[in-house]
């Protein structure tokens, strides 16, 4: 029975929409408007030993604009292009107090935007286009700046695609360990991502597989990462598999990346504890230091419909099950996974059915 005491944090990415249900993003709305909104929401000097506020200060408080920086010839900011918005928690001691946090500060953020006739949907892929075109292309300094690291050369990716970091930490683990547990979740991320799929569309339309974010980023960005300390040696990898920690707080943070926005904030209760279970777990032998970025693009088309990848599955949640042992609340919340693992549920196929009957979804209108 493990005693290990974790700590968790939830950093959850969503999509913008107007009054009458359009899809809003980089090409219809304005940094300002989006900003005009976080404005008003209350900022609390407690949430910076946790929360990192960035270069620029946007990220001064639990909510920020999510978006892509342009800067000119000598570093200053132009603009930002927004794709969304970011909430992100601070770091609690229970996987409870997560999710409450996340659901309390969605509460407010949604009552400030409809005040402005705005409103947020939940999808893991932009519906209406697939790229963010960088224009002007990046001049010299921006150039230098996005190819400092692979996950700055890749940030435009991020444009088009809404998912959430789960993070979580234990006091007693060392770098080597960190390091580990992050070449694991990196192995049996394909195993993992069909839980939360939430990107059916594309283009405009039905696409022909359930997670369009997974089938175009994971590969190109990270899976995991995870965050040591200045001493600590770094693991050369395209993506990164390693980071720096950019403040304390961060110092031994594993940080789950490759799942997909999920509209309902119990399945990230419900996948932080699967997550939990597969750092205790001893058992799992599965070690990659980069994603394997064409099986991820396999299972995005077919998510746990396909019989391997749904055996797959279960044998993580198999797993982490024995190695939660002890751990009654982690337990409670892998059997209401296990249960959707079962019916091979996830949010897109319930997106895909509401769209075939005719609701709006997404900001995209359905037809029968």
């Amino acid at each position: 029975m493990s005693v290990r005491a974790f700590r968790y944090g939830l950093e959850h990415e969503m999509a913008v929409t107007r009054r009458d249900g359009t899809f809003a993003d980089f090409t219809s709305l304005a940094f300002e408007d989006l900003q005009a909104v976080v404005d008003v929401l209350p900022e609390d000097p407690a949430d910076y030993p946790d929360l990192r506020v960035g270069d620029q200060g946007i990220k001064r408080k639990r909510w920020y604009v999510e978006g892509y920086e342009r800067f000119d010839g000598a570093g200053g900011l132009l603009r930002c292009d927004p794709k969304g918005l970011e909430i992100r928690t601070r770091i609690h001691h229970s996987v409870e107090g997560a999710v409450a946090a996340l659901q309390a500060d969605q509460k407010a953020l949604d009552a400030e935007l409809a005040i402005r006739g705005l409103g947020t949907t939940v999808v893991g892929f932009n519906p209406l286009r697939s790229a963010y075109v960088i224009e002007p292309p990046l001049n010299a300094w921006e150039h230098g700046h996005r190819m400092g690291s692979p996950e700055e050369r890749t940030a435009h990716l991020h444009m088009v695609t809404y998912g959430p970091d789960l993070n979580l930490s234990a006091a007693d683990m060392d770098a080597a360990e960190l390091v580990d547990v992050g070449r694991k979740l990196t192995h049996y991320s394909p195993w993992l991502v069909p839980l939360s799929f939430s990107s059916p569309f594309r283009d405009g339309a039905v696409w022909d597989g359930l997670s369009a974010r997974t089938f175009e980023r994971t590969g190109a960005r990270p899976a995991a990462l995870v965050f040591l300390g200045p001493d600590d040696p770094q693991i050369e990898a395209d993506p990164s598999l390693t980071q720096e920690a950019r403040l304390a707080a961060e110092i031994g943070r594993i940080e789950f990346k490759a799942f997909d926005a999920c509209p309902d904030p119990e399945l990230y209760g419900e996948l932080l504890s699967l997550l939990t279970g597969l750092v205790l777990d001893t058992t799992l032998p599965g070690r990659r230091t980069t994603p394997d970025a064409a099986l991820h693009q396999q299972v995005a088309r077919v998510g746990l419909r396909d019989d391997a990848v749904h055996a797959g599955t279960g044998e993580l949640l198999d797993a982490a099950a024995a190695a939660l042992a002890g751990r009654p609340a982690d337990l409670d919340r892998l059997g209401s996974l296990r249960a959707r693992w079962a019916a091979r549920q996830c949010p897109a196929e319930e997106m895909v059915a509401r769209y075939a009957a005719g609701e709006r979804v997404a900001g995209l209108c359905g037809s029968h």
